[in-house]
């Protein structure tokens, strides 16, 4: 078993920045990739970013190419999302995966998921 943990998210002005973070626990991360996700209310999940368990290789929605970026530090487990440019779009639940294999741009394969943290963006 994978534990994540979300946290960072908060309330930011449009053209804001903001960074979440995802702290795992429990099984080994190694060979871990992780993914990022987004639920807005009413709306699907959907699939924001990627990372490989090295960090070589990274994905982006179209919607946040250019205005996100997608990190992670293996010694202390943790994977970051810095969002910036921030939208009113953006506002959304924020939800971490962790797939062990290749990173995937969808919510299926994913073998663990955190609880969310909540990112508001006011207009």
């Amino acid at each position: 078993q994978v534990q994540l943990v979300e946290s960072g998210g908060g309330l930011v002005q449009t053209g804001g920045s903001l960074r979440v973070s995802c702290a795992a626990s429990g099984r080994t991360f190694s060979g871990y990739s992780m993914g990022w996700f987004r639920q807005a209310p009413g709306k699907e999940r959907e699939f924001v970013a990627a990372i490989s368990w090295s960090g070589s290789t990274t994905y982006f929605a179209d919607s946040v190419k250019g205005r996100f970026t997608i990190s992670r530090d293996n010694a202390k487990n943790t994977v970051y999302l810095q969002m910036n440019s921030l939208k009113p779009e953006d506002t959304a639940v924020y939800y971490c995966a962790a797939l062990l294999g290749l990173p995937r741009m969808t919510t299926g394969g994913y073998d663990y998921w955190g609880q969310g943290t909540q990112v508001t963006v006011s207009s």
